[in-house]
C-alpha cells in the first residue's frame, strides 16, 4: 500500500489532539451482552485521503467501512469477510474488506456520487436507493466462502447490516456509527458502535421490586439509542471508556479487549507486477511496444498508485 499524505495542517494537528485511534470490546450484563465501540477518526481520514473522496463520499463510504471494523470482533480465528452492498441509488454502492487481524479496505462503486441539488442534511438514503447486500465469510481452513445475500433499502447503511444479522446469522445485533464534519468539511470525529446479544439471553435487570422490572433487550437498547452522536463525541476529545461505561453503567460492563483496527491494503508493487507477468505473451508484447512508460496501476481497494516501469515487465 502506498500511504497518501494528509496535506492539511489544521487537520492533522487536530488528529494530533485526539486520543489515538482504538476498539473497545466490552461484555455487560452478565456476558449476556457484548459490544464493541470504535474510535476511527484518523481511520477515516486515511480511507478519504487514499480516495480522495469528496464529502458526501466520505460520508457514505466512511459509514460502510465503520461497520466493517464493528465486523472483526464477530470473527472467529482467522478469518475474513467480503461485504458487497449494491443498489440503483446514485451512490451504486460499495465493496468492503475486513480480516481478523485488524485491517480494512474498500472502495464506493460510484466514487463521484452525482447530485442534482444542493445537500441539505446528512441523510444518505436518496443517494443509497434499494438492492442486495452479500456477506461472504473466509476461513483460513475452507474452502469455499460461506455466502449469505439479503435484500436492503432502509436508508441506512448501520439498520441494513443489523438486518442482515439478524436475518442471516439469526443474532439480534445493532450498529450505530456517526461522522462529524467541520466548516471547512473536515473530518474531525468518527466512530461506530455495536452490540449484540449472546444465545440464551434474557430476564431482567435491576429494577426496584415494586416495579417488575424490565426486559434486558428493552433496557438496553434504550440505553444504546441515547448514545450521543459518536462522530462528536470523538472528534471533541471523548474516551471509549468513558461512553461505555456511562452509557451502559446500569448493566456493569466490562472492557476485555483492546485492539487496534486500520485501513490498510496489502498490496504491492510486487503483487502487480506479478498479475501483469501472468498476462499471455502477446498482450506483454503490445504492453513492451506500445506502453505508456511507466505503466500507472491504481488499486481499487485503497487507491494507491503504482508506476511501474515497462522494462520491468
Amino acid at each position: 500500500m502506498v500511504y497518501a499524505e494528509i496535506e492539511d495542517k489544521e487537520l492533522r494537528a487536530h488528529l494530533a489532539s485526539l486520543p489515538r485511534d482504538g476498539m473497545a470490546v466490552f461484555v455487560m450484563a452478565g456476558g449476556r451482552i457484548r459490544g464493541a465501540l470504535f474510535h476511527g477518526t484518523e481511520f477515516v481520514n486515511r480511507m478519504r485521503v487514499q480516495h480522495g473522496l469528496g464529502v458526501l463520499e466520505t460520508m457514505v463510504l466512511g459509514q460502510a467501512a465503520l461497520c466493517g471494523a464493528l465486523m472483526i470482533p464477530m470473527m472467529k480465528g482467522r478469518e475474513r469477510i467480503s461485504w458487497k452492498y449494491e443498489s440503483d441509488g446514485p451512490a451504486a454502492g460499495f465493496s468492503i474488506e475486513a480480516d481478523s487481524a485488524g485491517s480494512v479496505r474498500g472502495f464506493l462503486f460510484n466514487e463521484r456520487i452525482p447530485v442534482e441539488a444542493p445537500i441539505s442534511s446528512w441523510d444518505i438514503r436518496p443517494f443509497l436507493g434499494t438492492g442486495t447486500m452479500t456477506v461472504s465469510r473466509i476461513h483460513a481452513e475452507d474452502r469455499f466462502p460461506r455466502t449469505s445475500t439479503v435484500a436492503v433499502g432502509s436508508g441506512s447503511i448501520a439498520d441494513d447490516l443489523a438486518a442482515y444479522y439478524g436475518q442471516s446469522e439469526q443474532v439480534h445485533t445493532a450498529f450505530n456509527t456517526g461522522i462529524q464534519y467541520d466548516s471547512a468539511g473536515r473530518v474531525v470525529g468518527a466512530g461506530g458502535m455495536f452490540l449484540q446479544v449472546m444465545p440464551e439471553s434474557g430476564g431482567t435487570i435491576g429494577a426496584e421490586p415494586d416495579s417488575g422490572g424490565r426486559p434486558l433487550l428493552e433496557a438496553v437498547e434504550l440505553a444504546f439509542r441515547t448514545a450521543p452522536s459518536l462522530g462528536q463525541w470523538f472528534g471533541e476529545g471523548g474516551s471509549s471508556d468513558d461512553l461505555i461505561y456511562g452509557l451502559f453503567r446500569e448493566f456493569a460492563p466490562s472492557v476485555a479487549v483492546r485492539r487496534d483496527v486500520s485501513f490498510f491494503c496489502p498490496c504491492s508493487e510486487e503483487s502487480f507486477l506479478a498479475q501483469l507477468r501472468g498476462l499471455p505473451a502477446s498482450q506483454l508484447e503490445e504492453i513492451r511496444r506500445d506502453g505508456p512508460d511507466p505503466l500507472e496501476i491504481c488499486c481499487r481497494n485503497c487507491g494507491s498508485v503504482y508506476r511501474i516501469p515497462v522494462k520491468g515487465v
